[in-house]
């Protein structure tokens, strides 16, 4: 696939000069620090290869939440940012096609009388989510008696989980394994209550020449075996590259 990249959408995606990638700690799957502090995996990767496309320098602005890694693009203090599709987000935003697709799971205690998805959603429960996740927008609008509880970032939600005594905890499966196994006395629920489509995106006002561009870039990053290679080379486990678009 060739991509062709004019003056023009060069400077759409980068007004600056810089190309600011904005990078998501809160889901750790796609993105976390590395021992020497700095910030990598397979967002970084990305960014890093669409920054070489388009011949522009790099630079990572780092948020621990999605909400606030979502806010940085559209309002433009960063030029493109990897997030969850979303139609609130999707107002100011233009996605590409998904890259990678990540499961979203519901948290309980071991001796809870929840076993099933259909349970959570009443309104004995209070379900825990990251603040301006995917989760948090997806569950506010489905979730019709349970109570929302927010936790800073996502990597918190186990911990607000426990400290406020509440009945569910909602997120990125792994994750919730992982701090169930910390924990212990936890359990996961059996089946999945959502897919994550993990896109990229920019501002929708950088026009639809940049968006194209950007489209064009995933697909080219899933058809090459990309995003397949990055996922094994950060052992990444049940995210699975989407299929093209």
């Amino acid at each position: 696939m060739t991509i062709d990249i004019s003056p023009a959408v060069r400077a759409a995606f980068a007004p600056t000069g810089v190309l600011r990638a904005s990078i998501n700690l809160g889901n750790p799957i796609l993105a976390n620090t590395g021992a020497d502090g700095a910030p990598g995996g397979v967002s970084v990767d990305l960014a890093r290869e669409l920054a070489a496309l388009l011949d522009l320098p790099l630079e990572l602005v780092v948020f621990d939440a999605a909400g606030k890694s979502v806010e940085a693009v559209a309002g433009g203090q960063a030029d493109f940012g990897f997030f969850a599709i979303d139609p609130e987000r999707g107002a100011d935003i233009a996605f590409t096609a998904p890259y990678v697709l990540i499961e979203g799971y519901y948290l309980v205690r071991d001796h809870s009388p929840i076993t099933g998805n259909a349970q959570v959603d009443d309104a004995a429960n209070r379900v825990v989510v990251g603040k301006g996740s995917a989760y948090d927008l997806y569950l506010t609008r489905e979730l019709g008696r349970a109570a929302i509880v927010r936790s800073p970032t996502s990597p918190t939600v186990v911990e607000v989980f426990l400290e406020q005594g509440a009945e569910v905890a909602a997120g990125v499966k792994q994750q919730l394994e992982a701090d169930a196994a910390r924990h212990g006395g936890l359990r996961l629920l059996d089946q999945r209550f959502m897919v994550i489509q993990q896109a990229m995106g920019l501002p929708k006002v950088r026009g639809a020449q940049a968006a194209q561009v950007l489209h064009d870039f995933v697909e080219r990053m899933k058809a090459s075996g990309f995003v397949e290679a990055a996922l094994a080379h950060h052992g990444v486990k049940g995210a699975s590259v989407a299929p093209a678009a």
